[in-house]
């Protein structure tokens, strides 16, 4: 397996090329492996789809199980993994920078910080405090061995506050704490991707999966886009999935869901590379 480092500067030259890369999400081992197996170049790790796996609701656990999750999901596959890291486990700076020291420890090459602060009178830390956040965060990333990419993500748009001006002032105050790659998650339109990506000068990240949201990679390659993510919607779409069957065998006594599962063939396919 390619040392961390290699794995780091795979996933940097990824942001540096020309057009969007599809960055996805997977919740575990095995949907890291098969991504893997699908051709993907690099994984996101995603918050809300591990909790979910674990029976939790998204930001339900603590940062030791997301750390002992970012180790597997680091060792599953030869491919870089970048790690959500929520918004630190903690609302001090030195919380957050310990945060990036010690997801680099567990092995990922990459990881985010978010300016939410999971309470409901206050949503979203205030600016300054928010890129201090940001600031020692990209302090510890890039006082690593190797180049971690420190993404920073203004959580705006997902919490309601769909203000564009505000969003675009706080990637620009998170460009300036030194963060690698800039995110603002649920931002639907063409045009306010577009306004973002020509307000910074970083690689921007824009998250696919959303409802009602059609565009592709090639029109976010046309408007700048250097990565897009699909958060916990694979996880989402595999529940879907698993709770239509369920449902179906509950109320109907039937089990056509079966006509449209994998066979164990094809999964062992995708995972025979990886028989320890």
């Amino acid at each position: 397996m390619p040392a961390q480092s290699e794995k780091a500067l795979a996933f940097r030259a990824l942001h540096q090329r020309d057009g969007a890369f599809i960055l996805p999400n997977p919740w575990d081992m095995g949907t890291a492996r098969m991504l893997s197996s699908l051709g993907f170049e690099a994984l996101a790790t995603t918050s809300a789809g591990f909790a979910f796996s674990m029976g939790r609701l998204d930001y339900g656990l603590d940062r030791n199980q997301v750390l002992a999750h970012l180790a597997s999901m680091a060792a599953a596959t030869s491919l870089p993994v970048s790690a959500d890291l929520e918004n630190g486990f903690g609302d001090e700076p030195e919380v957050a920078a310990e945060t990036i020291r010690l997801a680099a420890s567990a092995g990922v090459v990459g990881g985010s910080i978010e300016d939410a602060t999971s309470r409901t009178a206050q949503p979203i830390y205030e600016l300054a405090q928010a890129a201090d956040r940001v600031r020692a965060a990209a302090e510890a990333a890039h006082s690593l061995a190797f180049p971690f990419t420190l993404t920073a993500r203004c959580e705006n748009y997902l919490l309601g506050r769909a203000d564009l001006g505000d969003t675009i002032q706080r990637l620009q105050a998170y460009q300036e704490a030194g963060a690698d790659v800039l995110y603002a998650p649920g931002i639907r339109s063409k045009e306010d991707i577009a306004a973002v990506v020509s307000s910074v000068d970083r690689p921007v990240n824009v998250l696919m999966g959303l409802e009602g949201v059609r565009l592709n990679r090639a029109e976010l390659s046309r408007i700048g886009v250097k990565r897009i993510s699909v958060g916990s919607a694979l996880s989402r779409a595999a529940l879907g999935a698993f709770l239509g069957a369920a449902r179906e065998m509950r109320d109907q006594g039937t089990f056509s869901f079966v006509d449209g599962a994998l066979n164990s063939a094809e999964i062992g396919a995708l995972l025979k590379n990886f028989d320890a």
